[in-house]
């Protein structure tokens, strides 16, 4: 009895309507297309939605400036958003938007529901607040002296300088961002979501296969801090959807983006005559997937399950976080001209040639992706041009020239055509789990194999002598059935590729056509399918990508949560040479080394700097046992500001080199370096 198909869920993180599409948001957006395409390859019920995140102060004030309303500015930039994504071959059965009459009815029932059960509570919370603007101000729109370190011209929640994390009213000289005012403490009632009466709930559900095991094993820090309540209110004015009894009070942007996943798909089964609840029930027998940037984790296994939970609503079957996106090593930054849109990618380049590098770099892991662009464009060429594109037009011209375009009856070497298609089954594990990297790298070892096999009989002379007619029709039609099997297994990385291959072939693929091979089927004639990749278009995407980075007036990224640690910003710019040279880098013996208790990656190293000690706690634990270190060298970074840790205080930080886990180097004794000399 053939396996009933799946009925699944998909949604991928809401872009923010106050910004373009950039090459660090499709990432994401390109490996949940990949996941949907393949699920629908093997004939899954597979559903995809996403939509943009409307909500909060950075829209409302970046349409004031404009001169426009929130609505108009989210409905302009929605449009951009989608276009752009459709472009790069990214097709979700519904891309909505978060300020929507669906949404504004799910926000209202869930939080009833909580409210009903008892998980909502009300407390009067002191802010600061810009009287010119008469607005409470979120902590991102607050500048002032770090109260750690004293650094000046910091944000409201946290130093760039020594990475303190602080309340905004502890900011020293605080200043508006709106307005320029000097804010002053307000209070305020606020409704909180208690979080807390979740944790049983949530530690199950952390270890329940639902999460990456390292994702799990970050977010078990918060237990041990003890949860806390969520503050889920804004005041007026605030562009959002109004607590229900509550005038003036809005809720905060996080509690209804991720239900704007719902708000999309119930817009969509509307439309389609779809049970809406058969996907989202507590009984539900549907999947749910979430691929979401390890940036917003808090919120999607946290906050989003408990309020899931609260509300007798079925919680995600998985929620697949990802990496960020470095270019050539660092992160993306618009002086360099690496801080790329996806328009201005567009503008020069083919998209499937950036689906197919993420492909091949994108495993199931947290690992952040190097977008390295001239090993971009070299495997591009390679891989497709190279290898794959390049065994059809081998081929194609003599079926088409001297066989009437049909191909062969005969198969001339089964045991090659077995190892294409038992192959099948271990690529279709690799996207089901996705590990694409390993997918890409089992297609290309094919590939291989297909070129070898016609280098070795080389049909353009075959062609040439006396009864080798068959021979050489034999082999260019088995070419085109690899490369057939091959366009299979490529068509949720590649779909444009394997359409235009489809025309090519007369045929339509899914994931089962592997299993077939094609004889006396008639063929069209062959046309490039794919150019190679010009460096020159690439360095014109780096140019046209470079800005004059003027002073901002205001920042208008989405307000985070500022609780958590995971929330780093992706997208920072270069440093200049007199930052760099502040920094006092020092070699320092490693006196002790020893386990930390609670800790999963980190040792407590006490650091000789040939006089003075140091302690450091330092995330080697992977690569190193503690008595293997004690007696080596390390490079330190001796002027770092001292950092209260749960473990205790570390003293600064210490550098290794390596690509992580088990493979991290120091230096050892012998190589001529003393404790305490300066590192220049």
């Amino acid at each position: 009895m053939p396996n009933q198909p799946r009925k699944i869920l998909v949604t991928s993180a809401l872009p923010y309507a106050n910004g373009s599409i950039h090459l660090g948001h499709l990432l994401e957006h390109i490996q949940t297309d990949i996941w949907t395409r393949y699920q629908r390859m093997r004939g899954n019920q597979c559903y995809s939605v996403c939509a943009d995140d409307a909500h909060g102060t950075p829209v409302m004030l970046k349409a004031q400036e404009l001169g426009i309303t929130p609505e108009q500015m989210v409905a302009q930039t929605r449009a951009e958003h989608h276009q752009d994504l459709l472009d790069f071959h990214i097709e979700y059965d519904n891309y909505y938007v978060t300020h929507s009459d669906e949404n504004k009815e799910l926000c209202e029932e869930i939080y009833n529901r909580l409210d009903k059960a008892g998980y909502i509570s009300k407390r009067t919370i002191s802010q600061l607040f810009d009287p010119e603007k008469n607005m409470f101000l979120p902590d991102r729109f607050i500048k002032g002296t770090c109260p750690k370190c004293k650094a000046e011209n910091q944000n409201g929640d946290s130093c760039d300088v020594c990475s303190a994390t602080y309340s905004p009213t502890e900011v020293i000289n605080p200043r508006s961002v709106v307005s320029g005012a000097t804010p002053v403490l307000k209070d305020s009632e606020h409704y909180f979501f208690d979080l807390p009466k979740f944790e049983s709930m949530l530690k199950e559900w952390l270890v329940s296969g639902a999460l990456q095991e390292e994702i799990a094993n970050k977010l078990k820090e918060w237990f041990e801090a003890g949860l806390q309540q969520w503050d889920i209110s804004r005041d007026a004015p605030y562009f959002g959807f109004e607590i229900p009894g509550a005038p003036n009070k809005f809720f905060y942007v996080w509690v209804d983006a991720p239900v704007g996943y719902m708000a999309s798909f119930k817009n969509y089964c509307n439309q389609h005559n779809i049970d809406f609840d058969s996907f989202w029930n507590a009984d539900s027998d549907a999947e749910l997937y979430h691929f979401i940037g390890k940036d917003i984790t808090y919120f999607h296994c946290l906050f989003w399950p408990a309020m899931l939970e609260g509300a007798g609503l079925r919680k995600p079957t998985g929620v697949n976080v990802h990496g960020f996106v470095t270019v050539n090593g660092a992160k993306m930054s618009k002086s360099s001209g690496t801080f790329i849109k996806g328009r201005t990618y567009l503008d020069h380049l083919n998209p499937e040639y950036l689906r197919y590098y993420y492909a091949s770099k994108l495993s199931d892991g947290v690992t952040d992706i190097d977008l390295n662009l001239e090993d971009f464009a070299q495997k591009v060429n390679s891989d497709l041009v190279g290898k794959v594109v390049n065994i059809a037009s081998r081929c194609a011209g003599f079926i088409t020239k001297r066989f009437d375009s049909i191909l062969s009856e005969n198969v001339v070497e089964a045991d090659l055509l077995s190892q294409f298609q038992r192959a099948s089954s271990d690529i279709a594990q690799m996207y089901e789990e996705r590990q694409y990297n390993r997918a890409i790298r089992e297609i290309m070892a094919l590939a291989d194999k297909a070129n070898q096999f016609i280098d070795a009989q080389a049909p353009w002379v075959t062609i040439k002598e006396a009864g080798k007619e068959q021979f050489t029709h034999d082999v260019c039609s088995l070419g085109i059935n690899l490369f057939r099997i091959l366009v299979v297994y490529l068509k949720p990385v590649l779909p444009k590729l394997a359409e235009q291959a489809e025309g090519f072939l007369n045929d339509s693929l899914d994931w089962d056509s592997a299993q077939q091979y094609l004889t006396l089927h008639k063929i069209n004639k062959f046309k490039a399918l794919m150019q190679r990749v010009d460096m020159d278009k690439v360095n014109a995407i780096i140019e046209d990508s470079k800005e004059n980075l003027e002073p901002k007036k205001m920042e208008t990224q989405k307000p985070a949560d500022t609780d958590s640690p995971l929330l780093k910003d992706p997208i920072a710019e270069t440093i200049n040479f007199d930052d760099f040279a502040k920094i006092d880098l020092r070699i320092a013996k490693i006196a002790k080394a020893e386990h930390v208790e609670g800790a999963d990656k980190l040792l407590r190293l006490q650091l000789d700097l040939g006089g003075e000690t140091k302690q450091v706690f330092a995330g080697i634990k992977s690569a190193y046992q503690p008595e293997d270190l004690e007696g080596k060298l390390t490079v330190m970074v001796a002027n770092l500001a001292p950092r209260k840790m749960r473990f205790g205080l570390s003293e600064g930080m210490v550098l290794a080199a390596g690509p992580g886990g088990k493979d991290l180097w120091i230096m050892e004794p012998h190589e001529g370096a003393k404790p305490g000399m300066k590192v220049k």
